[in-house]
């Protein structure tokens, strides 16, 4: 018998795009012992009175948009030995929690990753899906393979409550990479941390060039962010190489598709580029968000 778990799922959007979401979400198959809370990070009066069927819930927290406020909000309101988060826009597999636990984990593992996969997307989509697609970036290998300061993607994590609760849960005030300082907070607490990829969800990527590049400048912040508080643990470029680097690189790798007629290859060589700048131009920005003022103050 697996152990009960809560999952917890931050969300910002309006009245359908929650519909769509309880709908996606209601597929996991659950316990009488688990629970499924949505966590209405959605600035104002929120959308909690949309009704939830079974034991999904929508719970508001407006006062902060963060993913990190919205999960700790989440996991407070339950009681369960493990929690489970995931984004909004993945679509998990229905047998996701068994799949979590088996088998069942190490006694000194905190922190488990699930699996993340890119969604198939055929050759005649829209470029940024397809780019994602060929890129590969939403996987779980794409940030375990930074080594030492690996970490999983809280796109689809399981976390156990008492390490989480030790290490007081997730910074609410930085807008990205709260799931890296997770990581490595719960490895200097000396827990562990392990992968399950069948326990699979898949992320659905950004529909436009310019929802890409602005992920791309959020995870640039967080990066900074990251590269303060634990030094070491980014790679970060500097100097104007960079913008050489995307010209040169560009402009060869455009001619040499272009000549071949690989539509891949060129859209490959016309975004690579500019998703390592949003980047680097995210670096400039803030990681942080203060505490939305109440109403009438």
């Amino acid at each position: 018998m697996r152990p009960a778990a809560d999952v917890v799922i931050p969300f910002l959007g309006d009245r359908t795009a929650l519909r769509d979401l309880l709908d996606r979400m209601s597929e996991i198959e659950l316990r009488p012992d688990d629970s499924l809370i949505v966590v209405d990070n959605t600035p104002g009066p929120g959308l909690g009175g949309v009704p939830a069927e079974g034991p999904i819930q929508v719970l508001a927290a407006p006062e902060r948009q963060t993913p990190g406020f919205a999960r700790n909000r989440g996991a407070a309101h339950g009681r369960a030995e493990w929690l489970v988060f995931l984004d909004a826009d993945t679509a998990p597999s229905p047998d996701l929690l068994d799949q979590y636990f088996d088998p069942p984990p190490d006694s000194r593992t905190g922190l488990i990753g699930g699996g993340v996969f890119d969604q198939p997307v055929p050759a005649e989509a829209p470029l940024a899906s397809r780019y994602a697609y060929l890129r590969g970036a939403m996987s779980q290998q794409d940030t375990f393979s930074f080594g030492t300061w690996g970490y999983p993607k809280s796109a689809n994590i399981a976390c156990r409550r008492s390490a989480f609760e030790q290490v007081g849960g997730f910074r609410e005030e930085i807008r990205a990479a709260e799931d890296a300082d997770l990581t490595y907070r719960l490895k200097a607490a000396g827990w562990e941390v392990e992968r399950r990829e069948r326990a699979s969800a898949g992320p659905f990527s950004r529909p436009t060039a310019i929802g890409l590049l602005k992920q791309k400048a959020l995870w640039g912040a967080g990066g900074a962010w990251l590269s303060r508080q634990y030094p070491g643990s980014v790679a970060l470029a500097r100097g104007p190489g960079l913008a050489w680097w995307a010209l040169r690189s560009t402009v060869g790798e455009l001619y040499a598709a272009l000549r071949r007629r690989d539509r891949d290859a060129a859209l490959y060589a016309i975004l690579h580029p500019l998703e390592a700048l949003a980047w680097q131009f995210g670096r400039l920005l803030s990681n942080e968000r203060e505490p939305r003022a109440r109403e009438g103050r």
